[in-house]
């Protein structure tokens, strides 16, 4: 059975556009791997166990450090990352806002309406 993926749908006049969330995720992981002081993505979500036992829709979503909630309007995006030692923590997170934040917008034309940083870790190399 192939395997179900999720579509931002952008209607247009000649018809409709669909960009999968895989796309959304690629451009997000691109902008932000280009932030300085940003060391990396995370694998592990951390998402809760209830989340899982109880099947929430994207609880187990977000490969690569990126969750993506199409459901509203506009999109809602939550990258895990890690960040060198030294830079500062809260300067390296509102860079990250603001890089993936344009970049998505700027290449699917949808809407973004937050993008949640999450530092799970410090690289000290």
């Amino acid at each position: 059975m192939a395997e179900s993926k999720e579509y931002m749908t952008l209607p247009e006049e000649n018809g409709s556009i669909n960009i999968s969330e895989e796309v959304i995720a690629a451009i997000a992981v691109g902008a932000v791997r280009e932030v300085e002081g940003v060391s990396g993505m995370m694998t592990n979500l951390g998402g809760s166990v209830s989340d899982l036992v109880n099947n929430r829709k994207n609880a187990q979503k977000g490969v690569r450090g990126v969750k993506i909630d199409m459901t509203g309007a506009a999109l809602v995006l939550d990258l895990y990352l890690t960040v060198q030692y030294g830079h500062p923590i809260p300067e390296v997170a509102g860079n990250a806002q603001k890089a993936v934040s344009s970049a998505v917008e700027a290449m699917t034309g949808c809407a973004v309406e937050a993008v949640n940083i999450h530092v799970g870790g410090v690289a000290l190399n």
